[in-house]
């Protein structure tokens, strides 16, 4: 069996965990930051609930190429943590990946400041480059932000 990859990423945002929450539980939503720079994405499937499927697609701006993958959803804590499984449709990215996420709220003298956010995405496929799947994480955490900390009325 091939050896597979494991990133682990750590961010603070100036947003609530229930807005955070929301980027990972809105299809709309996950389609805007999840793809890493460079790439769209489309959500085709999401049934946001523990045992529920997803399915989804980045495609790539400079060759125009796409790559699709989805899978199930094993937890769901609401503004706290979520667990999924995926599994990429092409067989030359073979084996399931888990990816954990967990949402802590913090605060600041005791006021209500962010939310602490840990990403641990286990089982990469081995011919993907541990150090490139961690840079694509650390630019859709650029965008996670960019969505969720601005409070906008209305």
């Amino acid at each position: 069996m091939s050896q597979t990859g494991t990133v682990r990423l750590h961010r603070v945002l100036r947003a609530p965990a229930e807005r955070v929450f929301r980027a990972f539980s809105s299809p709309d939503a996950l389609a805007k930051w999840l793809p890493p720079f460079g790439f769209t994405g489309i959500v085709h499937s999401m049934d946001f609930t523990v045992g529920g499927t997803w399915r989804m697609s980045f495609r790539n701006m400079t060759s125009g190429n796409a790559h699709a993958f989805g899978g199930t959803y094993v937890t769901i804590v609401p503004n706290e943590s979520l667990s999924y499984t995926s599994r990429f449709d092409d067989p030359n990215l073979p084996g399931e990946m888990t990816t954990t996420i967990t949402l802590r709220a913090i605060s600041l003298g005791g006021h209500p400041f962010g939310t602490e956010i840990t990403a641990v995405q286990e089982g990469i496929p081995a011919v993907i480059p541990t150090e490139a799947c961690y840079l694509g994480w650390q630019e859709s955490l650029v965008q996670l932000a960019q969505l969720v900390e601005p409070t906008i009325p209305g």
